[in-house]
């Protein structure tokens, strides 16, 4: 009997030492996965409580956890409201990642826990309103009853829905929002925002300042094959570079977004998998080099990191949108652009419209036809431009539509030669099996766009 104690006071022991000693070694040295997983929730939850005015444990239960990543269920957030800081860790205090919120820039993840430098942006500008005109100029909007029976369809807005505006013929006829989210919450785009920085790159193209056939990129790349690899290139998705995007893991991608300061430094120096131009692979790297490309070509950094809101942005009246940096100040032009549902539908309205607004043209012509143009290698489905472009078993809709998509149900469906926007965000991962084109299918029916 004693001996039989005596080992299982030995095993409690042992198994205490061990739990206690596992806990020391992974607060000591953190596997880079549970650094991502708190760069990943310190980002969000400091994103939607500075930017969109959201609760942070709500944030924290329905943006970060509802999914159901067993790991990112332990992650616990510490708000500091007068810094403008967000630390995460699992079970708040092991693995810990942060991420801080600067005026006009949003929220940056500071990997390395180093202070963010201020900087001091120009004051954007507002459209002066008189009276109560119709949107985009005003708040006005003239919804058609037609479209607002789709959008009481719960099965077609799906899951998780946060917004669906419709703007046909530069109104909007129609929108809907989730219980929590109204016209004036910014919401999350992730990857549509790759279509905004390519925008971005067509402002300085039509000024002259870059060019598709732009090569010898990046100093990095001066001195082997990669700097062949042309400005065209990385906007179709065929750079050749071999960027991981699995997100299941720590692969380049997390590594980029959550656990490098420089995010760019660390995609440059990424090697050549194929030749330039030779085969299609979805890269958020190459949408961040080509952040820090175009604002290389600016020069000044606080200049370029008031670009967007000067020569997109405030011309359009997106005076909600906002496109975070990383701690080096380079955009993530990948993922990180927050705006309302109304301002996401002005920049779909601007596509649709050729890039022209007001009557001034921002990007050149024959630029948005290339975001309807299959590149060489995609079998159809992206476009030479940063966006997508409808499947062939997709619901039927103008031959002209492309779309712009995001992580998580984000999705923007242009449809020039009708005219027609609709824009629909959400918090729907793809598990769920919803299909946002069955959506965009019945808003065409509705407007008369495709036959009934």
């Amino acid at each position: 009997m004693r001996l039989m104690k005596r080992i299982v006071t030995g095993t409690a022991a042992a198994l205490v030492l061990g739990i206690v000693g596992g806990l020391a070694w992974i607060t000591i040295a953190p596997p880079q996965l549970l650094r991502v997983g708190s760069g990943y929730a310190a980002k969000i939850v400091c994103s939607n409580v500075f930017l969109a005015g959201r609760d942070p444990q709500e944030v924290l239960a329905s943006d970060v956890q509802a999914p159901g990543n067993p790991l990112l269920l332990m992650m616990r957030v510490t708000v500091d409201r007068d810094a403008g800081r967000v630390d995460a860790g699992l079970l708040g205090f092991i693995g810990t990642n942060q991420a801080t919120n600067r005026p006009g820039l949003g929220c940056t993840v500071s990997p390395d826990g180093s202070a963010l430098p201020q900087v001091a942006l120009p004051p954007r500008s507002s459209p002066s309103v008189d009276g109560a005109p119709a949107w985009p100029v005003g708040q006005g909007v003239e919804r058609d009853p037609r479209v607002m029976a789709v959008l009481e369809d719960k099965a077609l807005t799906g899951p998780g829905m946060r917004a669906v505006v419709v703007v046909k013929n530069g109104r909007i006829v129609g929108e809907a929002y989730g219980e929590g989210f109204s016209k004036d919450t910014p919401l999350l785009g992730w990857s549509m925002t790759k279509t905004v920085n390519a925008a971005l790159i067509g402002t300085l193209m039509i000024s002259g300042r870059m060019s598709l056939g732009d090569r010898d990129l990046l100093p990095a790349w001066s001195n082997d094959k990669r700097r062949e690899i042309t400005l065209a290139n990385l906007l179709a998705m065929e750079s050749g570079l071999g960027f991981n995007e699995n997100y299941g893991a720590v692969a380049d991608v997390t590594r980029m977004l959550y656990l490098e300061p420089d995010m760019a430094a660390f995609t440059a120096t990424i090697p050549l998998e194929a030749d330039p131009g030779s085969r299609f692979s979805y890269s958020s790297g190459s949408s961040v080099l080509l952040s820090k490309i175009w604002m290389d070509r600016i020069g000044d950094r606080a200049e370029a990191l008031g670009y967007p809101s000067r020569a997109l942005f405030d011309p359009l009246g997106m005076t909600s949108a906002v496109v975070e940096p990383d701690a080096a100040g380079t955009f993530a032009g990948s993922s990180y652009l927050y705006a309302t549902g109304r301002d996401w539908a002005r920049f779909g309205l601007f596509l649709a419209r050729d890039g022209v607004w007001n009557g001034l043209r921002l990007l050149p012509e024959g630029f948005v036809h290339l975001m309807q143009e299959p590149n060489a290698h995609s079998n159809g489905r992206f476009s030479k431009m940063q966006t997508w472009l409808p499947k062939p078993d997709d619901v039927a809709m103008p031959a002209d539509t492309f779309y712009l998509q995001g992580h998580d149900g984000q999705t923007i469906a242009v449809m020039p030669s009708a005219d027609l926007v609709v824009v629909r965000l959400g918090l729907t991962p793809r598990s769920l099996g919803y299909e946002p084109g069955l959506l965009f299918g019945a808003v065409a029916k509705a407007t008369g766009v495709v036959g009934l």
